[in-house]
Protein backbone atom coordinates (compact mmCIF):
# COMPACT_ATOMS: atom_id res chain seq x y z
CA UNK A 1 0.00 0.00 0.00
CA UNK A 2 2.71 2.27 0.65
CA UNK A 3 4.24 1.76 -2.90
CA UNK A 4 0.72 3.07 -4.08
CA UNK A 5 1.49 6.90 -2.15
CA UNK A 6 4.90 6.78 -3.63
CA UNK A 7 4.08 6.04 -7.57
CA UNK A 8 3.11 9.08 -9.75
CA UNK A 9 0.52 7.03 -11.33
CA UNK A 10 -2.26 8.44 -8.63
CA UNK A 11 -1.08 11.82 -9.59
CA UNK A 12 -1.53 11.00 -13.40
CA UNK A 13 -4.92 9.25 -13.06
CA UNK A 14 -5.87 13.04 -11.07
CA UNK A 15 -4.46 14.55 -14.32
CA UNK A 16 -6.60 12.56 -16.47
CA UNK A 17 -9.81 12.73 -14.61
CA UNK A 18 -8.94 16.87 -13.94
CA UNK A 19 -8.63 16.98 -18.09
CA UNK A 20 -12.12 14.66 -18.52
CA UNK A 21 -13.86 17.35 -16.27
CA UNK A 22 -12.18 20.19 -18.23
CA UNK A 23 -13.29 19.05 -21.44
CA UNK A 24 -16.77 17.74 -19.74
CA UNK A 25 -17.16 21.45 -18.56
CA UNK A 26 -16.54 23.13 -22.51
CA UNK A 27 -18.86 20.62 -24.31
CA UNK A 28 -21.51 21.52 -21.53
CA UNK A 29 -20.81 25.29 -22.25
CA UNK A 30 -20.96 25.07 -25.81
CA UNK A 31 -24.22 22.75 -26.27
CA UNK A 32 -26.08 24.58 -23.60
CA UNK A 33 -24.30 28.08 -23.30
CA UNK A 34 -25.11 27.39 -19.62
CA UNK A 35 -22.31 26.70 -16.79
CA UNK A 36 -18.71 28.31 -16.21
CA UNK A 37 -17.54 29.68 -19.55
CA UNK A 38 -14.10 27.91 -20.45
CA UNK A 39 -12.10 31.46 -19.75
CA UNK A 40 -13.77 32.25 -16.35
CA UNK A 41 -11.45 28.55 -15.22
CA UNK A 42 -8.65 28.17 -17.39
CA UNK A 43 -5.82 29.80 -15.30
CA UNK A 44 -7.43 27.95 -12.35
CA UNK A 45 -6.81 24.37 -14.19
CA UNK A 46 -3.85 25.23 -15.48
CA UNK A 47 -2.36 26.36 -11.91
CA UNK A 48 -4.32 22.91 -10.48
CA UNK A 49 -2.09 21.13 -13.53
CA UNK A 50 0.68 22.84 -13.25
CA UNK A 51 0.66 21.98 -8.72
CA UNK A 52 -0.02 17.88 -9.88
CA UNK A 53 3.03 18.09 -11.82
CA UNK A 54 5.27 19.34 -9.29
CA UNK A 55 4.45 16.49 -7.22
CA UNK A 56 4.49 13.85 -10.19
CA UNK A 57 8.55 14.94 -10.35
CA UNK A 58 8.90 14.89 -6.72
CA UNK A 59 7.80 11.29 -6.74
CA UNK A 60 9.50 10.44 -9.78
CA UNK A 61 12.77 11.90 -8.16
CA UNK A 62 13.11 14.10 -10.97
CA UNK A 63 15.80 16.93 -10.87
CA UNK A 64 14.86 19.73 -8.49
CA UNK A 65 14.96 22.14 -12.01
CA UNK A 66 11.65 20.38 -13.14
CA UNK A 67 9.84 20.52 -9.51
CA UNK A 68 10.85 23.71 -9.52
CA UNK A 69 9.18 25.14 -13.00
CA UNK A 70 6.10 23.65 -12.64
CA UNK A 71 5.56 25.26 -9.30
CA UNK A 72 6.81 28.63 -11.01
CA UNK A 73 4.49 27.77 -13.43
CA UNK A 74 1.92 27.06 -11.11
CA UNK A 75 1.97 30.48 -9.20
CA UNK A 76 2.16 32.16 -12.47
CA UNK A 77 -1.13 30.76 -13.58
CA UNK A 78 -2.42 31.55 -10.05
CA UNK A 79 -1.79 35.32 -10.33
CA UNK A 80 -3.27 35.51 -14.00
CA UNK A 81 -6.54 34.22 -12.62
CA UNK A 82 -6.34 36.44 -9.62
CA UNK A 83 -5.49 39.20 -12.11
CA UNK A 84 -8.51 37.86 -14.15
CA UNK A 85 -10.95 37.58 -11.11
CA UNK A 86 -10.15 41.33 -9.98
CA UNK A 87 -10.73 43.02 -13.20
CA UNK A 88 -14.00 41.43 -13.68
CA UNK A 89 -14.95 42.37 -10.41
CA UNK A 90 -14.21 46.02 -11.34
CA UNK A 91 -15.79 45.80 -14.24
CA UNK A 92 -18.88 44.48 -12.99
CA UNK A 93 -18.32 47.63 -10.09
CA UNK A 94 -18.36 50.09 -12.69
CA UNK A 95 -21.72 48.49 -14.96
CA UNK A 96 -23.19 48.40 -11.60
CA UNK A 97 -22.45 52.21 -11.01
CA UNK A 98 -23.33 53.66 -14.74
Amino acid sequence: MDSLWRSAWLVDAAIVITLVEWLGLVIYHRLTGRGLTPRSFQWNLVSGLCLMAALRCALLDLAWIWGAGCLAASGAAHLAYLRQRWQRQRASRQAFLV
